[in-house]
């Protein structure tokens, strides 16, 4: 009984202390708590949101989304995927491999934009070229 009691004076002390002049390990461990409350909120919420009653009218979204994707299967998107796989051989032959890297990752990815856009998003609303 007495370990009891000793116990909870020392831990009233410690929060006394804590309130009243907290230290700057006590504020990172508040801070941190706080920032595991709103985490855990707002997942909860999200994880919610899609049962709700009310839906969006992503119309606009997808069209805006369909323009830019014709732009960049089109002549636009040869045009960008030509000069940059001309940019990055010229970067390789000139010793800049990282330079030449991102080139071919931008050559690349104007070539496969939309497969990834379908693979990683749900593009129902979308209309195919």
């Amino acid at each position: 009984m007495e370990c009891l009691t000793k116990l909870y004076s020392t831990l009233s002390r410690k929060i006394g202390a804590m309130v009243v002049a907290p230290s700057s390990a006590h504020i990172q461990v508040g801070l941190l708590l706080l920032g595991v409350v709103l985490l855990s909120t707002g997942l909860t919420s999200s994880a919610n949101a899609y049962n709700a009653i009310a839906r969006y009218n992503d119309d606009r979204i997808a069209e805006s989304v369909d323009v830019i994707l014709t732009y960049v299967h089109g002549s636009f998107g040869a045009l960008v995927m030509v000069s940059a796989g001309i940019a990055a051989i010229l970067s390789a032959a000139f010793g800049g491999y990282r330079a030449a890297l991102g080139l071919l990752v931008v050559a690349i990815g104007s070539f496969i934009m939309r497969s990834l856009i379908s693979t990683w998003f749900n593009d129902d609303s979308l209309k195919s070229v």
